[in-house]
C-alpha cells in the first residue's frame, strides 16, 4: 500500500510541475508579446490546473496502481499545446488576412479540453478491466468502419473528407476510429496467432504467410485503399495500415508480414498517388517546396514556410512569442504546430517534445511486457505504436521527410476531435497500467516452501511405491 500511496504522490507532483511549465510557457509569450500578463492569466492556469488535478484525482480512485508517467507526459503537452494555440492567435488577430484566420481558437481547444478529461474520467470509471474490450472485438471492428468512411457522405473541405458535421460541430472520426481498430487488431491477433506464426514458407530466407492467411491483410489494405482514394485522406490511410502491420509483427515476430505489408503500401500508395490530384499534389509540395515561391505556384506555401521556421529557430530558438511562426498561416495551429514549436523553441525543444511523446509510447510497450494476458499485451503495444506512428507521420511532413497528411499532432495541436480522441488513449493505457501494476503487486512464491512442498510430494510416492 506504501508503494502505490508512493507512486501517486509521484504522478500529483509531476502533474503539478506539468502545469508550471505550461503556466510559464504561457507566460513568456504573452510577456513577449505585450510586455505585460493579462487579467485573466490567473484564472486560466488555475482552470489548466483544476483539470489536472481532476484527472490525477480520477485517476487515485479508479486506477491507483497506474504507471505515474503517462498523466503527467499528457498534461504537459496538453498545455503546451493549448499555449501556443493562444500564443498564435494573438499573431494571428494582427496580421490575419481573413476572417477565419483572426478568430481566436484557443477557448474553443479549451473547452474541448474541458470535455476531454470529462471523458477521461468516465472512461477510467466505465472500463472496469481492459478485458472487456475483448468482448467487443468485432463490433468495435464494425464501428470503426462506419467511423472511417462516414466522412465520405459530407462535403471535402480543403480537398479532403475528413470531417462529419453535426450542427455546428465539425467531429474528425478516424481519430476515434483508430481507438476501435486497435482494439479489434488485438483480439483478431490474439486468437489467430497461432496460425499466422507456425505456418507459411520461406522464399529467400524470409517467412512469408499462406495466402489464405493474407486475407485480412488484404481486407485491411483495401479499406485503407478505399479511405484514400474516396475521402482523400493520406494520413489516415497511413496511420490504420501501419498499426495494422506493426500489431502483425508485435503478434508474430515474423518479418514476412512487414515484407508483405510494405510491398502493400509502396503499390497501393503510388497508384493512387498518380490517379488522385489531390495526393499528386501534397508529394509535388514536399519533392518541391520552393515552387510556392514561383509567379504562377501550384503548391501551397505551408511546407516551405516550415522548413524556414526549422532554419530561423536553429538549435535553441527565437523563445516563445519572439518569432513569425504565424507566416505558416492558419494551418499553424493545427497541422503545422510542430513548425512554430521549431522556430520558437529550437531543435532542443522539438527534440524535447518528442522524448516526450516516445517515452509515453515506452510506458505502454513496458506495460505490455508487463502484463500476463496476450489481449492486454497486444493492446497495450498497438496504443503506444499508434503514438509514435502519428507523431512521425506529423512530423516527418513538417521537416519535409515525408508528404503532409493534414493529421493533428497528439495534445499539441488545436482539434477537438484529436484532444478527446487522445485523451482516452491515455485513458486506455492508465486502465492497462494499472492492471499490470497489480500484477506486479502479486507476491511471488516462496522458493523454500514451494521446495518443502516438492520434496514432501516425492517422499509419498517413495512410501507408496515401497
Amino acid at each position: 500500500m506504501e508503494a502505490t500511496v508512493r507512486r501517486r504522490n509521484v504522478e500529483l507532483g509531476l502533474v503539478v510541475a506539468a502545469v508550471a511549465v505550461a503556466a510559464g510557457a504561457d507566460a513568456s509569450a504573452e510577456l513577449a508579446l505585450h510586455g505585460t500578463l493579462p487579467g485573466s492569466f490567473a484564472m486560466v492556469c488555475g482552470g489548466l490546473g483544476a483539470l489536472a488535478l481532476a484527472a490525477h484525482a480520477a485517476v487515485r480512485r479508479w486506477a491507483r496502481y497506474a504507471d505515474p508517467l503517462i498523466l503527467p507526459i499528457v498534461v504537459l503537452l496538453t498545455g503546451l499545446g493549448l499555449a501556443m494555440v493562444h500564443r498564435l492567435d494573438i499573431s494571428y488577430a494582427l496580421v490575419g488576412l481573413n476572417a477565419s484566420e483572426r478568430a481566436p481558437e484557443a477557448p474553443q481547444q479549451a473547452q474541448w479540453t474541458v470535455l476531454a478529461v470529462l471523458l477521461f474520467a468516465a472512461a477510467l470509471v466505465v472500463v472496469k478491466h481492459h478485458r472487456v474490450l475483448q468482448r467487443y472485438t468485432y463490433l468495435t471492428m464494425a464501428g470503426s468502419l462506419v467511423l472511417l468512411m462516414a466522412p465520405a457522405f459530407f462535403p471535402a473541405v480543403n480537398g479532403a473528407k475528413r470531417w462529419i458535421s453535426i450542427g455546428p460541430a465539425h467531429l474528425e472520426p478516424d481519430e476515434f476510429a483508430k481507438l476501435g481498430m486497435i482494439a479489434f487488431f488485438a483480439g483478431y491477433l490474439m486468437a489467430n496467432r497461432d496460425a499466422l506464426v507456425l505456418v507459411g514458407r520461406r522464399v529467400w530466407g524470409v517467412s512469408l504467410p499462406r495466402m489464405r492467411d493474407l486475407g485480412p491483410l488484404l481486407a485491411v489494405w483495401v479499406v485503407c485503399l478505399l479511405v484514400l482514394v474516396v475521402e482523400v485522406d493520406l494520413g489516415t490511410s497511413l496511420i490504420v495500415f501501419g498499426i495494422f502491420i506493426l500489431m502483425l509483427y508485435v503478434a508474430t515476430e515474423r518479418v514476412g508480414w512487414v515484407a508483405v505489408g510494405l510491398l502493400l503500401a509502396v503499390v497501393g500508395g503510388g497508384a493512387v498517388g498518380a490517379t488522385s490530384s489531390h495526393v499528386g499534389q501534397r508529394v509535388t509540395a514536399w519533392l518541391h517546396p520552393m515552387d510556392a515561391f514561383l509567379p504562377n505556384p501550384t503548391v501551397t506555401e505551408q511546407p516551405a514556410q516550415a522548413l524556414f521556421a526549422l532554419a530561423h529557430g536553429g538549435i535553441l530558438g527565437t523563445g516563445l512569442g519572439q518569432g513569425e511562426p504565424w507566416l505558416i498561416r492558419s494551418a499553424g495551429r493545427s497541422d503545422w504546430i510542430l513548425g512554430a514549436f521549431a522556430e520558437e523553441l529550437g531543435t532542443a525543444g522539438v527534440m524535447a517534445l518528442l522524448t516526450l511523446y516516445l517515452l509515453l509510447a515506452h510506458r505502454g510497450w513496458r506495460t505490455a511486457i508487463t502484463l500476463t494476458d496476450p489481449f492486454g499485451k497486444l493492446l497495450a503495444a498497438g496504443l503506444g505504436c499508434v503514438v509514435v506512428l502519428q507523431v512521425f507521420v506529423v512530423a516527418g511532413g513538417v521537416i519535409g521527410l515525408l508528404p503532409e497528411t493534414g493529421k493533428a499532432l497528439p495534445y499539441l495541436s488545436q482539434g477537438g476531435s484529436s484532444a478527446v480522441a487522445n485523451w482516452l488513449l491515455a485513458a486506455l493505457l492508465i486502465k492497462l497500467s494499472d492492471a499490470a501494476g497489480r500484477t506486479e503487486r502479486r507476491p511471488a512464491p516462496n522458493p523454500a516452501e514451494t521446495l518443502t512442498i516438492s520434496a514432501a510430494e516425492i517422499q509419498g510416492r517413495i512410501d507408496a511405491v515401497s
